[in-house]
């Protein structure tokens, strides 16, 4: 059982045999570890996160948060060429920026620095591009969540990021996938295979559970007011 794309390919590069049930794919066709979502036609299935359509959707409620959004940083840590989590990020990002011109967005792809002052390298630099607002994505910064709202608060750059476990730390916003659901679901999958069933015959299902939370107290900090209108899609509002 894995619970990413760069773990699923990952295990899918050490065996063609052992079953593989992925749990955080965000797109197991684009990615190559599946033929197809009906037919997976290998030893990987599972269930998709969408975390690629996802995306597209977090830049949305950034420019609703911010409704004078003109430049989005997004934070890029060193990622060796072709490895599994440097193609899981490129996959998100050919969609990000495809859909940046649309919502009228300028993508600020803002390296940062291997080493312990990387991440004030990044909001430092942020700012000198009067990015107004930055969106966290894929899972290379998720240990480091805490020191990135803190500094989000620190340069009042407004944020959504890709894990509930940002806002939990005290982070502006979050959308995404209820991960508990997809866990649930990832545990059936394991159920059926158990019970003789191959992973090439088990189509990949995709997430139907979403939540999108609100901070208000980081919103205060950060010194932004969030439109109520956005307040009341919101299925959490933290006060």
């Amino acid at each position: 059982v894995v619970t990413t794309t760069a773990s699923a390919l990952a295990a899918k590069s050490a065996t063609t045999t052992i079953p593989i049930v992925m749990t955080g794919s965000a797109d197991p066709v684009g990615a190559g570890l599946i033929a197809s979502l009906a037919r997976p036609g290998g030893n990987v299935t599972g269930v998709s996160t969408l975390s690629v359509e996802l995306n597209t959707k977090r830049l949305e409620v950034l420019k609703d948060a911010v409704p004078k959004l003109a430049r989005v940083g997004l934070p890029q840590p060193p990622l060796a060429p072709g490895s599994s989590r440097a193609i899981s990020n490129d996959l998100q990002m050919k969609d990000l920026r495809a859909a940046a011109p649309y919502l009228k967005l300028k993508l600020e792809e803002i390296e940062v620095p291997p080493d312990a002052k990387g991440l004030e390298s990044f909001f430092k630099t942020a700012k000198q591009k009067q990015v107004g607002a930055i969106m966290v994505i894929g899972i290379p910064l998720f240990a480091e969540r805490k020191r990135i709202v803190e500094l989000a608060v620190k340069y009042r750059l407004p944020a959504i990021y890709p894990n509930k476990e940002y806002v939990d730390e005290g982070g502006l916003m979050y959308y995404g996938i209820d991960s508990a659901d997809l866990q649930r679901r990832a545990a059936t999958y394991v159920d059926k295979i158990f019970k003789g069933r191959k992973p090439a015959d088990l189509p990949v299902e995709q997430a139907m559970r979403f939540e999108f939370i609100i901070n208000l107290p980081a919103a205060k900090q950060i010194g932004i007011t969030i439109p109520y209108e956005l307040l009341a899609r919101a299925n959490q509002v933290r006060k």
